[in-house]
């Protein structure tokens, strides 16, 4: 009789590979795709309507709208020549495009479609619009609690796309939640750096 104990067939196998979160590139795109109609759709309105009209107050004064056009960065911020900014929103669009097929994370997705749509559509009024190709002036329109930007620089639906977009993206990464889609334990990083600390001291003493 042979008495000897077979292996376990459970003991040899090969341990399974994680499962990893979808793609998330189709998400990316519709919102990015949402985003963009939006800012085109209003800013196509306000050139109809609100061309050399006064200020449009509402809610108690609390929003103003008026057309201006703007041929600095978001914001009204002056950071170069309009074709400078033409080329910065370019790369941002062709790196996004790039990075999209990597990504994971429902929320990346959404903060990186929110800023693919704000430089799209700010990239196309640098296009397309006066004075001249690729130096176009962007169209801004919302002033808040007080109208010529007295209060806050006057600023569009993509400016506003790039700035939630781009906050959520610091959110997420505060919060330990790469793009794609793992998150990174809090303290995982330091107790590892302790432990080995530990291990050196331990080793050190030993040696001496």
């Amino acid at each position: 009789m042979n008495t000897e104990q077979q292996p376990d067939p459970s003991d040899t196998e090969v341990p399974s590979q994680p499962v990893l979160p979808r793609r998330r590139v189709g998400l990316l795109a519709l919102v990015a795709v949402l985003a963009y109609a939006v800012d085109l759709v209003t800013k196509v309105v306000v050139t109809a309507t609100l061309e050399g009209e006064e200020p449009i107050r509402l809610l108690g004064g609390a929003v103003y709208f008026q057309l201006l056009r703007n041929p600095y960065a978001a914001f009204g911020m002056d950071i170069g020549g309009t074709w400078i900014l033409t080329a910065v929103a370019t790369a941002v669009v062709i790196g996004i495009v790039w990075f999209a097929r990597r990504l994971r994370s429902a929320g990346w997705a959404v903060g990186l479609g929110l800023v693919l749509a704000g430089a799209l559509g700010n990239l196309t009024d640098r296009i397309f619009r006066a004075p001249e190709a690729f130096q176009g002036h962007v169209v801004d329109f919302i002033s808040v609690f007080a109208p010529n930007g007295e209060f806050f620089p006057v600023f569009n639906a993509a400016d506003s796309a790039i700035t939630i977009g781009a906050g959520l993206i610091v959110l997420l990464t505060l919060l330990g939640r790469d793009y794609d889609g793992s998150m990174i334990p809090r303290g995982k990083q330091s107790k590892e750096t302790g432990s080995d600390e530990q291990d050196t001291d331990g080793k050190g003493r030993a040696d001496a």
